[in-house]
C-alpha cells in the first residue's frame, strides 16, 4: 500500500509565504511524475504544478514565478514553496504521484488526502 502525507499548509498573511511537502511511503519502486493540485470550494481541481523523474517542471499560468516544485528522489518527498501569496491562492492543496509498486507492474495514480491553505487579505 502507497500512501501519500502532505503538510505545511496554514493561515498566511498575502504576500506571505508557505511551504508545503508531501511523502510517500509503502512499498513503490519508482515515481515517475510528481505533482500539486489545488481546489477551492466551488471550483474544480487543478493544476499547480508538476515535476517529471528527470526535473523537468511545468506550472499553472496562476502561479508561475511565485511557485516551485522541487523534488528529493532518495526520500520520495515532492515539495512546492510558495511566495507571494494571494487570497486566491486558498484551496486545499493536493499532491499526486504516478509511479509503479514493482518492475514491471503499471503506472498507478496516488493522492495524498490534502493540506489547507488559507491566505488573508
Amino acid at each position: 500500500q502507497v500512501q501519500l502525507v502532505e503538510s505545511g499548509g496554514g493561515l498566511v498573511q498575502a504576500g506571505g509565504s508557505l511551504r508545503l511537502s508531501c511523502a510517500a511511503s509503502g512499498s513503490i519502486f519508482s515515481i515517475n511524475s510528481m505533482e500539486w493540485y489545488r481546489q477551492a470550494p466551488g471550483k474544480q481541481r487543478e493544476l499547480v504544478a508538476g515535476i517529471g523523474s528527470g526535473g523537468s517542471t511545468n506550472y499553472g499560468d496562476t502561479v508561475k514565478g511565485r511557485f516551485t516544485i522541487s523534488r528529493d528522489n532518495a526520500k520520495n518527498m515532492v515539495y512546492l514553496q510558495m511566495n507571494s501569496l494571494k487570497p486566491e491562492d486558498t484551496a486545499v492543496y493536493y499532491c499526486r504521484i504516478t509511479g509503479r509498486r514493482y518492475r514491471y507492474s503499471s503506472l498507478v495514480d496516488y493522492w495524498g488526502q490534502g493540506t489547507q491553505v488559507t491566505v488573508s487579505s
